[in-house]
């Protein structure tokens, strides 16, 4: 057996090059889920897993697997992926760094004549970016059999149609959505491994390449917060008599954004955004502002920590409210739970990356990727990071190959490990 198994990095940059050449906008890569863009993603794949002689199946959510066979083909799988839709004008990275590791790591198997003993699977999976195209992970939930059917109805936002009507126009079979009828499962997936760039700062700043995933984060959402105040006008009102909701809602922001910076200093992972912020239509010069409406995007990989952050919330909303008398409002919050990565599956890539001397990160992810919908479904999971330069969902996405190689090789030399 070889124990010399590279990923192919040429072949890497080809399809990445390949890639953003056949999608880019003008600005930068749109990959629309089910449709043009994302199905030029797939056919350039599937056409080089055909040039490796790999197995190609196309299940009926649309998602493709291109399968080095093992020697035992009884035996649960390995999976290697993620997805190829991008957001409109994003970058060329996101999602799509993940099937391509999976097609440098499969071409490195065959260049070095390694067969592995189970089957090693690269999967392009359909319709990620839930923001940009529709909810719900219709690619990796539907092969799991855990996709929510109500979100079949779910529309485009660019064309109008419904997930049901993009999934059949290219030939796919949204009732299998509808029943529950499952590709994937702990029985025939023995893990599965996504590498992703990092969507954040972290790597880039600490000069570290890799990152290895502990959890992919909850959140808790306020989608309709409000404070009311009273309003009235600006030049005969003053400051003992308003009730001034802008001035109570900063207050309240600036007092959360410093239980944030506490808790930063104890170590705890979590992140707050204010995502948006508007007074309403009553609102004009002159005017002591009776009203603000706002959103509330909390995420942390543990719980507890979620738990903690709005039991502060809604203290300061009652201490905030009471001595500026106004009223907070902060109602019915949209809730997901934290999904931790598998220990031990994280623990092999960490002694991967420590033998081959690559320097790698333990962190949570900020985002919510694939690999949640596969833990989810009790299959063991794991995410590596590549450093990132520049952000993600932005044409200016500049991850280096270099960098995507160290992480690559890591997953490669995993794979080999746990499929021999």
């Amino acid at each position: 057996m070889s124990t010399n198994i590279r990923p192919d990095i040429a072949l890497a940059s080809h399809l990445f090059d390949t890639l953003r050449e056949k999608t880019f906008d003008g600005v930068g890569v749109t990959r629309e889920a089910y449709g043009r863009g994302e199905e030029i993603a797939h056919a350039l794949v599937r056409a080089e897993a055909e040039k490796l002689n790999l197995e190609i199946q196309v299940d009926f959510a649309g998602n493709m697997y291109m399968t080095l066979p093992g020697t035992d083909r009884a035996l649960p799988r390995i999976i290697l992926g993620s997805h190829l839709d991008s957001v409109p004008q994003g970058g060329n990275f996101d999602g799509a760094a993940g099937v391509i590791c999976g097609m440098a790591v499969v071409a490195g198997m065959r260049q070095a004549a390694f067969t592995p003993k189970r089957d090693v699977t690269v999967m392009a999976i359909r319709a990620e970016e839930g923001g940009a195209w529709f909810n719900g992970f219709p690619g990796s939930r539907g092969a799991l059999g855990s996709f929510l059917p109500a979100n079949l109805a779910n529309l485009r936002p660019d064309t109008g149609l419904s997930l049901e009507h993009h999934m059949r126009e290219l030939g796919f079979d949204p009732e299998a959505l509808r029943t529950g009828r499952k590709v994937l499962s702990p029985e025939n997936v023995h893990a599965y491994v996504e590498l992703h760039i990092e969507q954040g700062p972290v790597l880039d700043a600490e000069q570290i390449p890799v990152g290895l995933v502990t959890a992919l984060p909850g959140n808790r959402r306020i989608r309709a917060g409000a404070v009311h105040g009273e309003w009235n006008h600006s030049g005969a009102t003053p400051r003992g008599y308003r009730h001034d909701a802008v001035l109570a809602f900063a207050e309240f922001a600036q007092r959360l954004d410093s239980f944030w910076g506490e808790l930063e200093a104890e170590g705890v992972p979590l992140v707050c955004t204010f995502c948006t912020l508007a007074t309403s239509d009553q609102a004009g010069f002159g005017k002591v502002p009776g009203e603000v409406c706002f959103t509330l995007d909390v995420r942390a990989p543990e719980p507890a920590t979620l738990d903690r952050f709005y039991v502060e919330v809604e203290r300061l909303a009652a201490e905030i409210g009471k001595s500026r008398g106004v009223t907070f409002e902060v109602p019915s919050r949209q809730e997901s739970k934290p999904t931790p990565m598998d220990p031990a599956l994280r623990e092999a890539l960490r002694q991967s990356a420590e033998v081959l001397g690559i320097g790698h990160k333990v962190m949570p992810s900020g985002g919510g990727h694939d690999a949640a919908a596969f833990a989810q479904a009790g299959i063991p999971s794991a995410m590596v990071f590549v450093r990132n330069q520049n952000g993600s969902h932005t044409p200016l996405e500049a991850m280096r190959i270099e960098d995507f190689a160290e992480a690559a090789t890591v997953i490669a030399d995993w794979a080999m490990k746990a499929s021999a």
